[in-house]
């Protein structure tokens, strides 16, 4: 594992003023891990008491102060007693009895006018704390802070650390969402801090970690795939790692190859943090963010959108919240993938028939098969698809992941206000002299837009990719278009700068 001061230095800085912050970043981040280390190095140094507890054991009681109070403290009294703390920094024996609404804060003083030390405390999953008892437990926090001048005994800094920002702790306890609202509990809060992905740096330094244990190493390109792949998201780094290594077995030096292949199995086993995600795929928030990324489209946007953006964001899903872009290549993959699962048991297409006899994948049969496809299909599946603006966009990738992934890979490159879909299909064969070679195929999919348009988009993306030819698959769904079954028509076009190439109009 990494150090956690590097990841985060704002944090000590802040602890070292008395200050009260938020700490988030989506799951899987290394945030509790952090925590837990940070609360270790610092109770070391000999000046503080340090402690990480977590919430999550209270998510059951949303509006029952007293049972949530009592969870708090039973999990505070056992982070303690496991710390390894001499008695002396210990809280009481036992809480002072006061009434509800009042225990939390009251036994935290309790514990700091016992401790010698300043005591700091890490509020881990605090998102599990809702309604009435986030707002008690919160407020209490507030009260114990604003007296802390006047002599009262009161933990020095307090770090809430969960998924979600400032701003969503205010709305979720019924303040204000502005940072200055005096009403509510979270004016005590100096700063609100996200834990960012891992840099390029920072993976090599993880891996080298492995190295030194065991000697196995990551060739440079295996660790700039990972970065290109993962874009530094800590489980997904973790977790190709240990595919390579524990799950494909492989002792020798990792190469971009094998890389590739542990990407290939964590999306085909949808591992546990991908499932997560996917479950959040379907909330109506998460949805009005992703919808118009994967159709290219600019959304509406207006101040319950921003809100939805950031939600989002916070969840990991998108890199940003200005450029709204799927946070990495794998996620870029998984969404699709899950989102075309209802169209890829329509296809029956038998995917080896589409291997030509040198080895080659046949794009232009695949492309003749979609259009049956679409006219026997294509209505029903559009009109049962959640996510409509993108319909089209999900259901021809879907089609090309049962029939390609068996032997080759698809590449997915979309964003907002893009107004398209970029797809290279990558097909791995043997050449003359029985040389591995690898065939690549680029396509454009774009709905309702006039053709130079997407010549001209996709004589950008063939030129990045040093191809001389592609594919556009326009598809009209405008009120006017032709009846299902006279849909896709093939026709040749020329690009901008001379390229050829095969235009299906569906």
């Amino acid at each position: 594992m990494l150090p956690p001061t590097p990841r985060l230095p704002e944090a000590r800085a802040l602890i070292d003023m008395d200050r009260y912050f938020v700490l988030h970043a989506p799951r899987q981040t290394g945030k509790t891990t952090m925590l837990r280390t940070l609360a270790s190095d610092l109770t070391a140094e000999g000046d503080i008491a340090a402690l990480s507890l977590s919430c999550e054991r209270a998510k059951i009681f949303s509006d029952d102060i007293a049972a949530t109070e009592t969870i708090l403290l039973d999990s505070l009294r056992r982070a303690a007693n496991l710390s390894g703390w001499p008695e002396k920094l210990l809280p009481p024996d036992s809480w002072p009895e006061e009434q509800a609404g009042t225990r939390f804060g009251k036994a935290l003083s309790a514990w700091c006018s016992r401790c010698p030390r300043r005591v700091v405390l890490f509020l881990d999953e605090i998102d599990a704390l809702q309604g009435e008892s986030l707002i008690s437990t919160l407020s209490q926090l507030r009260d114990g802070h604003n007296i802390r001048p006047d002599g009262y005994p009161f933990p020095a800094s307090v770090v809430l650390c969960g998924l979600r920002d400032l701003r969503d702790y205010k709305v979720a306890s019924g303040g204000a969402p502005d940072r200055f609202n005096a009403a509510s509990p979270f004016n005590i809060l100096a700063d609100s801090l996200r834990l960012g992905d891992f840099t390029a740096d920072q993976i090599a330094e993880l891996y080298d970690q492995h190295t030194q244990a065991t000697g196995q190493e990551f060739t440079k390109d295996a660790v700039d795939r990972v970065f290109e792949l993962t874009q530094g998201q800590p489980w997904l780094v973790n977790a190709i790692a240990y595919e390579i290594t524990i799950q494909m077995k492989v002792t020798s030096a990792i190469t971009a190859g094998q890389v590739e292949d542990a990407k290939e199995r964590l999306i085909r086993k949808r591992a546990t943090h991908l499932d997560a995600l996917v479950a959040r795929l379907r909330e109506p928030r998460v949805e009005r963010v992703i919808e118009p990324i994967l159709a290219g489209t600019w959304p509406d946007t207006d101040t319950a959108f921003d809100d939805d953006v950031s939600y989002v964001h916070d969840l990991g899903l998108i890199r940003g919240t200005r450029d709204l872009e799927i946070a990495n290549p794998i996620y870029r993959e998984v969404l699709l993938r899950v989102l075309g699962d209802r169209t890829e048991r329509f296809v029956k297409a038998d995917p080896h028939s589409f291997v030509l006899p040198d080895g080659r994948f046949d794009l232009p049969r695949l492309l003749q098969e979609f259009v049956v496809f679409w006219r026997e299909h294509g209505e029903v599946l559009i009109q049962q698809e959640g996510y409509h603006e993108a319909a089209c966009q999900i259901i021809l990738m879907a089609f090309l992941h049962r029939l390609v992934n068996g032997g080759g890979q698809l590449d997915r490159e979309y964003a907002a206000g893009t107004k398209r879909l970029d797809v290279l299909v990558r097909w791995p064969y043997s050449g003359p002299d029985g040389g591995r070679l690898t065939q690549r195929e680029a396509m454009e999919l774009k709905v309702c837009d006039p053709m130079p348009n997407g010549l001209t988009q996709l004589d950008q993306y063939l030129d990045r990719l040093t191809l001389t030819t592609g594919a556009l698959v326009i598809f009209d769904r405008r009120p006017e278009a032709p009846p299902w079954k006279e849909r896709g028509a093939f026709e040749q076009a020329t690009t901008p700068s001379g390229r050829h190439i095969t235009v299906l109009r569906v």
